[in-house]
């Protein structure tokens, strides 16, 4: 089904310590090959290490931070694009002074993240996956 996510009109779940998310297309309304989201990040905020089942594509929307994947670090600002295969360790950091948004898409409907310093996975967007912690 074709449609126009009004982004204002998403819930904004909170992710813990100053992280929120809006979940833009999921399985739940609609969506077929890939799920989506935006995702912001306080100043100093940061998503632990982690990987997941599918891979994933992220663009800097606002703000400026770091992107560690599979343990090299590059700095990322506004439009900067990256794409994470599944499996690989990953994470965002937010070293700016302002809000960092990122929007994030998953090439699955069934998504997990699976945090590298205790080996827990957990469904996508589910009460366990804190992304700030």
């Amino acid at each position: 089904m074709s449609q126009v996510i009004k982004f204002n009109d998403q819930p904004q779940i909170d992710r813990g310590n100053g992280a929120t998310t809006a979940p833009l297309f999921l399985k739940e309304n609609g969506a077929r090959s890939f799920i989506s989201g935006i995702s912001t990040f306080k100043p100093g905020v940061s998503v632990p290490v982690h990987s997941h089942n599918t891979d994933e594509m992220v663009i800097v929307l606002e703000g400026k931070g770091e992107c560690e994947i599979d343990g090299v670090k590059e700095q990322v600002s506004v439009f900067d694009t990256s794409y994470i295969t599944a499996g690989e360790p990953h994470c965002f950091r937010n070293t700016g002074d302002e809000d960092m948004k990122i929007l994030w898409v998953y090439a699955s409907l069934e998504v997990t993240r699976t945090f590298l310093d205790n080996g827990i996975t957990v469904p996508h967007l589910s009460p366990e996956d804190r992304i700030s912690r």
